[in-house]
């Protein structure tokens, strides 16, 4: 998304006294707003070769709550104390926030708003709230930050009674062992609530996805959510110790060890589980001490290709940078970094030691593969802030991106980005197909289209590339023209021999290619899993399978 600031608006607001969008990404005062909305359809108009959009007036909380439909139930006598029926909880826990949620909450259509939301505040609470789902046959989505852009939550609206169950209230740290370096944390804790309480102790999971400040611990269990760092520790899986869940047949509770050979891992089983199995209520996650020393460079190439193979040199050199992240010229051009050529950010993080010899060793074989670095790498100690350097301003654009993509919704402009991830051997082949079937498809079925790519997260066997679409939509129309581009895009990676999601997850969106990428005997196996846990089939139905 275009790298401009997030907010037209005041910046002294502070988070006590903002609010949570209804229909669109983050806070509702640092979505652009006036001046800055008109600057970004310009940038926009520029970067499609098209006339500059008219922004659209923004919906009201009045007008979507106006347009919601009766519930078709009220909640189980037995859980109502914990339930919530009124219209802004309903809409409020309709969607995630991909683009088709965007589009429809820009709508105000709220269709899929679930009967009513239930806010348990134990664990107890939650399986009462599964016992009585069950025995009145009402479908449950367990609901984190609302988050997901795959139809993670959409739960509502299927012509069956639906509950999103919202773990907000189990946000606790409830436990520390300094000695093993691991935490016994709740579900429903965000990010930012995360962090807070480890601080104390000296300590941090380092696990900063782009929706950090708005999702959940248990929310990147159940997806198996990307974080921080772009080497090694890539993804939730990495942090977990053990998994507890509340299921419709139990609790289940896996026990911690540093590593197991005993049979195949429950915790596998839960970890990207989507809520299909059980509620996952808490983790003991591994977790580091902050780090006092790090250091960063920006790294130019003339092109995309040869910045991927530098990437893979130094994601097979054994260094493993906490941050190893290449964008092509277009995706630098968006996010206000670089020139004209491809950008590449390295960067060390250390709570022992200094990171000189690393960083040194990381820029003889970036250059050794055609890289330049200017102004060479930078270090910094504990509580030294970054200013200026590019890899600041890529990390602040970052974050505003989904702000951004809500704007540009308002602009008319279909905005949207997708992930895979694939070996080396297939890499640059899967780049080429992908990206000239996406263009290919924007501009037929929109008139004109704009695509760019970057790798988030570099393995030694294979990249994660991560692809940002941009095109004109046409009013009435923006939902099947984005299905027919996603269903394009789709098919191309996984023809290519990439995964139809490297950490976005299935949801119902990816549903038709996860079938066919998964084994036919594992499905089945997952299938009998479900009927075990979930014998009324209660949990986030069309999600992962029927």
């Amino acid at each position: 998304m275009p790298g401009r600031r997030a907010s037209g608006r005041a910046a002294s607001a502070t988070v006590d006294a903002m609010r949570r969008s209804f229909w669109a990404w983050g806070w509702e005062e640092l979505l652009p707003a006036g001046a800055a909305r008109q600057a970004l359809a310009a940038q926009v108009a520029g970067a499609l070769g098209q006339a500059m959009p008219e922004p659209k007036p923004l919906p009201t909380l009045g007008r979507a709550i106006a347009g919601i439909s009766r519930a078709s139930v009220a909640p189980p006598q037995s859980i109502a104390a914990l339930c919530d029926t009124s219209p802004e909880a309903r809409l409020r826990h309709a969607y995630g926030r991909a683009y088709p949620d965007l589009v429809r909450g820009f709508a105000c259509d709220f269709a899929a708003a679930p009967d009513f939301v239930c806010l348990p505040r134990t664990e107890e609470d939650v399986a009462r709230a599964l016992d009585a789902c069950a025995a009145n046959d009402i479908a449950v989505t367990p609901y984190g930050g609302g988050t997901s852009v795959v139809g993670g939550v959409e739960g509502g609206g299927r012509g069956r009674p639906a509950c999103a169950l919202d773990l907000a209230r189990l946000s606790s740290v409830l436990e520390v062992d300094p000695v093993s370096r691991a935490a016994r944390i709740q579900a429903g804790v965000l990010g930012p609530g995360l962090e807070a309480q480890l601080q104390p102790h000296g300590l941090t999971l380092r696990h900063f996805p782009q929706s950090f400040e708005f999702s959940t611990l248990g929310g990147w269990v159940a997806t198996r959510a990307g974080g921080h760092f772009a080497t090694l520790y890539t993804r939730i899986d990495d942090a977990i110790e053990s998994v507890r869940l509340i299921t419709p047949a139990g609790a289940w509770a896996s026990r911690r060890f540093p590593a197991s050979g005993a049979g195949p891992s429950a915790d596998r089983l839960a970890l990207g589980s989507e809520g299909v199995l059980g509620v996952i209520t808490e983790a003991w996650v591994r977790v580091h001490p902050s780090p006092r020393h790090r250091a960063s460079a920006t790294v130019f190439f003339p092109d995309f290709l040869t910045g991927a193979r530098a990437a893979r040199a130094i994601a097979q050199s054994g260094l493993y940078p906490s941050n190893c992240r290449l964008l092509d010229p277009g995706e630098a051009l968006l996010n206000g970094v670089g020139g004209e050529g491809a950008v590449l950010f390295v960067a060390f993080e250390s709570a022992d030691h200094p990171l000189q010899a690393w960083m040194s060793r990381a820029l003889e074989l970036l250059a050794e593969a055609g890289g330049t670095c200017p102004r060479g790498a930078v270090y910094r100690a504990h509580g030294e802030k970054t200013r200026g350097e590019e890899s600041a301003k890529w990390r602040d654009a970052f974050f505003a991106a989904p702000y951004l993509q809500s704007a540009l919704v308002s602009l008319g402009i279909l905005a949207d980005t997708f992930e895979t991830a694939c070996t080396w051997d297939k890499f640059e082949a899967l780049h080429a197909s992908v990206s000239s079937t996406v263009a290919d498809a924007l501009r037929r079925i929109c008139g004109a289209g704009f695509v760019s790519c970057r790798l988030t997260h570099v393995y030694p066997d294979g990249p994660a590339p991560y692809f940002t679409m941009l095109a004109p939509a046409r009013a009435g129309g923006e939902l099947a023209q984005w299905g027919e581009i996603k269903a394009a895009a789709s098919e191309a990676v996984l023809s290519a021999g990439g995964t139809i999601t490297h950490h976005h997850a299935v949801g119902r969106t990816h549903r038709p290619w996860y079938d066919r990428e998964r084994p036919e005997p594992f499905a089945a196996a997952l299938r009998a899993a479900k009927r075990a846990l979930d014998p009324t089939g209660i949990l986030n139905p069309g999600v992962l399978f029927d």
